[in-house]
């Protein structure tokens, strides 16, 4: 393996499905990959069988690939250095274990977990930092032998130096030291012979000539642990670099109530994916403090370590939707139809002929490509271009400083006057109707807003013209003789 190669990956658990703050530890490291034309490998770490949950896996796949984060090596993909889930890797870890106990650089411990749980709880209500008491650590051959009688299936714990302290360069950071007295004895495999994440990650990165690791700033108290586990081994430790929190818009710890959900509930909100990389990659990281639209090429060609930050980055859900907006609004208007379609047919009224009719959702777009934030918004912008029928609060026609009658008289000079057009488009239509306002001595604004809510149901829609015009005259003129009929019939 090259020295200089960049190798990284992103190694998930499916203990659930992956929020922002997972997927942008796996953006990160991708987009580093690309920068440096290394490779991106993507390791399930599916040890924690407890915990595991059914699905989860095939989601954290669906949303790097919905984001269009392609890897090098992995599961379905393959590899030099595969399998690439850690359930199937346990040989591995296994041997590394007994190796470390062979070296005295390990033991095992027979310590029951009714023990443990009295001596933690003996610690806590001392007010002394809970931890293993090393009760196991120098037990003699034969105190073993007595011991592996009542559990003959141990775990193995790593023997931590009692003195002195542990330093790892950080590429964000700097230098970083622990003193060892805080490390613990910790458990490197399991009674049921599954690694725990300290060993796992550590034969892995290593087997899988991993040369950054790129991991959430949580992790960096974990990190003299596996320093010191790359040292017994005689392994090169890779470098790490420790990715700043990401926090709500009230700098607590970021949360669903924040946005903190899975990817793939933004992708059914109908978020674009290049957006949901745009923003996650400011998350962290700037091109130059002040350019906020970065497209996955500049993303690509500009991405470093560098350039990432040491403080906790803020997630703003009104800057996303802002963002996805700008997104939506780049997209040609056949692309905004294909992309919408899946949303109307899911949201719109059941009332609503299917098939939708692709050519009329193709007319319907450029009336709304400038308001919508979100795809999934679509649906209840335009639902009353697709229903067959309309409702709404029959005072909504009653026009402003107008009354019942003066609004119906309107509304019936209005369709008298549109029964005669024979061309129904943009110009024609403004061409009769504004200076029928002004016969009527009316302002535009009062005779337009009558027949807006008439035609669409909505005090507030897209420009009226065009909306009657991909609306058709047919049922235009059948909408506005309702409202008539509905005024004519109301008494305030």
């Amino acid at each position: 393996m090259p020295e200089k190669c960049v190798r990284v990956r992103y190694a998930p658990s499916p203990t659930g499905y992956p929020h922002v703050g997972n997927i942008r530890t796996a953006l990160f490291n991708w987009l580093f990959a690309r920068h440096t034309g290394g490779s991106f490998i993507v390791r399930i770490e599916d040890t924690d069988t407890a915990r595991t949950v059914p699905g989860a896996e095939q989601v954290i796949l669906q949303s790097l690939q919905w984001l269009g984060l392609d890897w090098d090596e992995g599961p379905a993909k393959g590899g030099a250095y595969g399998p690439y889930r850690q359930s199937e890797r346990l040989e591995y870890y296994r041997k590394a274990a007994h190796r470390l106990v062979e070296q005295g650089d390990a033991y095992y411990c027979y310590c029951a977990s009714e023990r443990l749980e009295e001596m933690r709880s003996a610690q806590i209500a001392s007010k002394q930092p809970p931890g293993y008491d090393r009760r196991c650590r120098g037990l003699d051959e034969q105190e073993r032998s007595g011991f592996s009688g009542e559990c003959p299936n141990p775990v193995i714990r790593f023997k931590a130096p009692l003195k002195g302290s542990t330093t790892f360069y950080d590429e964000l950071r700097g230098e970083v030291t622990f003193e060892n007295r805080s490390i613990d004895d910790f458990i490197i495999l399991k009674a049921d012979g599954f690694p725990t994440y300290h060993l796992a990650n550590v034969v892995d990165d290593h087997h899988m000539h991993i040369s950054h690791v790129m991991r959430a700033e949580e992790w960096i108290s974990s990190a003299p642990k596996h320093l010191l586990l790359y040292r017994a081994l005689g392994y090169q430790a890779p470098r790490f670099a420790h990715l700043p929190m990401i926090l709500g818009p009230d700098r607590s710890k970021l949360s669903k109530r924040h946005g903190a959900v899975s990817v793939t509930q933004y992708r059914d909100e109908g978020y674009l994916p290049q957006a949901m990389v745009n923003f996650l990659a400011l998350l962290g990281w700037s091109l130059d403090d002040k350019t906020d639209i970065i497209d996955l090429e500049t993303l690509v060609d500009s991405f470093s370590l560098e350039r990432i930050g040491k403080t906790a980055a803020v997630f703003n859900r009104e800057k996303l939707d802002w963002m996805n907006g700008v997104y939506i609004r780049s997209l040609s208007l056949d692309d905004l139809a294909r992309q919408a379609m899946p949303f109307l047919d899911e949201h719109l009224p059941v009332s609503v002929e299917r098939p939708l009719d692709e050519d009329y959702v193709k007319a319907v777009m450029p009336l709304v490509h400038e308001r919508a934030k979100t795809l999934k918004e679509i649906p209840q912008l335009v639902d009353f271009f697709f229903m067959p029928e309309i409702d709404y609060e029959t005072e909504l026609l009653i026009g402003k400083k107008m009354d019942r009658q003066m609004s119906l008289n309107a509304l019936e000079i209005t369709l008298e006057r549109l029964e005669d057009l024979e061309s129904f488009t943009r110009d024609s239509l403004e061409g009769c109707l504004r200076p029928l306002a002004e016969e009527l001595e009316l302002k535009a604004g009062q005779l337009f807003g009558i027949i807006r809510v008439a035609v669409t149901g909505q005090t507030v829609a897209p420009p009226l013209f065009e909306t009657m015009v991909v609306l058709g005259k047919t049922k235009c003129l059948k909408r506005i003789r309702q409202a008539a009929a509905r005024l004519s019939g109301y008494t305030c």
